[in-house]
Order: C-alpha cells, then sequence, then structure tokens
C-alpha cells in the first residue's frame, strides 16, 4: 500500500514539473523566435517498502523521475512585416547581441534604432556586427540587409551607397549546451563556444515567430491537469482503505 503511494507522489511532482513547461510555452506563443520546451522523462527503479525479506528484482518498484528538459530547436514560422530592420534568421543562427551581463544571443529579429542611431533589440539591447555595435548615420536611408548579414544604406544626399556593417550570426555545436537567461536572451553554456554560422541567411522585412503549437500545448495542459487530478483521487483511495483496514483491525472482539 505505501508503494501505491510513493509512486504516486512521484508521479505528481513530475506533472507539478511538467505543467510549469506546458505554461511557460502557451505564455510564449506569441513571443518571437521562441523555442517550446519539452520534458524528459526516465524510470526509476528500487526496492520496495518492506522488512528486507523479499528477494530478486521482480520485488522492485518503478517510479518516474524528471530527467530534465530540451528545446525543440525546429524553426517557427516566417512572418513579413514590411519594416526594413526586422530580420529572421533561415537556418540555426542567432543573432549576438550585448547587454548589460555580457554578450547573448537571440533570434528575436525585432530591431529598431535607437536615439543615438544604434541598431538595437526590442529590449534595448545593441546588435553586435562582425565589427561592433551597429550604428547609423542620421543622413541614412534605404537600409539594405542581405541575406548575409551585410548592412547597406544610402547616405545623404549624394545617394552613396554605404556599408554599416554585418550581422554577427553565430551557431553553436550543440544547440541544446545553449542557456535561457530571459529576456527571449540565450547564454553561452559550460563548454559552449559559439561559432560562425556562414549556413543561415537573412531574411529583410521579416520576423520568425514562437515554433510553439499553441493548440497543442493547450491540449497537453488539459491532459497533465486531468491525470495529476485522476492520481489524487487514487492516493485518497488508497488512503481511505488504509484508514478502513486500520479501524477493523483494531475493532477487536470483546
Amino acid at each position: 500500500m505505501e508503494n501505491a503511494l510513493l509512486v504516486g507522489l512521484s508521479r505528481q511532482m513530475v506533472l507539478e514539473r511538467q505543467l510549469d513547461v506546458v505554461a511557460n510555452n502557451v505564455a510564449n506563443v506569441n513571443t518571437n523566435g521562441f523555442k517550446a520546451d519539452h520534458q524528459l522523462f526516465e524510470e526509476f527503479l528500487t526496492s520496495g517498502a518492506h522488512e528486507d525479506n523479499f528477494q530478486g528484482n521482480d520485488r522492485r518498484v518503478s517510479y518516474v523521475q524528471d530527467r530534465g528538459t530540451y528545446r525543440d530547436a525546429s524553426q517557427g514560422a516566417i512572418q513579413s512585416t514590411g519594416n526594413p530592420l526586422d530580420v529572421a534568421i533561415n537556418g540555426s543562427g542567432h543573432l549576438a547581441v550585448q547587454t548589460a551581463n555580457g554578450e547573448r544571443y537571440t533570434r528575436d529579429g525585432n530591431l529598431h534604432l535607437n536615439n543615438t542611431g544604434q541598431l538595437v533589440t526590442a529590449s534595448g539591447d545593441a546588435v553586435l556586427g562582425t565589427g561592433g555595435p551597429i550604428v547609423f548615420q542620421p543622413t541614412d536611408h534605404d537600409i539594405t540587409i542581405s541575406p548575409d548579414g551585410t548592412v547597406t544604406v544610402v547616405e545623404g544626399v549624394n545617394r552613396a551607397d554605404s556599408i554599416r556593417g554585418k550581422l554577427r550570426i553565430v551557431n553553436f555545436a550543440d544547440p541544446q549546451s545553449v542557456q535561457k537567461q530571459g529576456n527571449n536572451l540565450y547564454a553561452a553554456g559550460d563548454g559552449a563556444v559559439p561559432q560562425p554560422d556562414t549556413k543561415s541567411t537573412i531574411q529583410q522585412g521579416s520576423i520568425e515567430k514562437s515554433n510553439v503549437n499553441a493548440v497543442g500545448e493547450m491540449s497537453h495542459m488539459v491532459e497533465v491537469t486531468r491525470t495529476y487530478q485522476q492520481i489524487s483521487n487514487l492516493l485518497q483511495m488508497q488512503s481511505d482503505l488504509r484508514k478502513s483496514a486500520i479501524e477493523k483491525l483494531a475493532d477487536v472482539p470483546a
């Protein structure tokens, strides 16, 4: 009886964590460049509650264990915005940006200019080029961003073409090694070294949407909630059964 309670508890603990992951995915359905997270589970075998008088592995109890999460690195849908500063990355690359906490990486290509003419992300972090931050002049117009990330403008009244920089696009040998930092940013994990990405291409005037399947995640949330309730009912039945057994055993005939 005690084993059933422990197995049920282990499953409820995992379901609670799973609900957090699903809820975070649902909350970021409309976050540009967001990558959905999914859980990994594994079976954990251990001896059942006993008096050490059982022999063999046939008496081992199977628990469920939260092994961790992994990120779905598949590309989200590309949406055209018409904004010449917006960029979508076709491929596995990330934009390198400079934040107050150091260099970080993002897939969110919703970019704009700050009051000093610097190219920044929606949260104000400077977008890095291969030679540092990309800065525009007050007279620059007709901005063009080529598929390889080269940023070209028409400068002044002379309509001379000038290059303002080249977007620094990086990738990682192991996509799971980058860690989410909040604000749609990633940091290089232990041993992760950003490498120049020569395969990804830039699509100007577009942004990559979240790759979260909203309908699937909502259905998953309902499934997790129902499973948690079913286990709660099972544990309550086990508790009632134990209570009934104790009462009957204590009812000694006079």
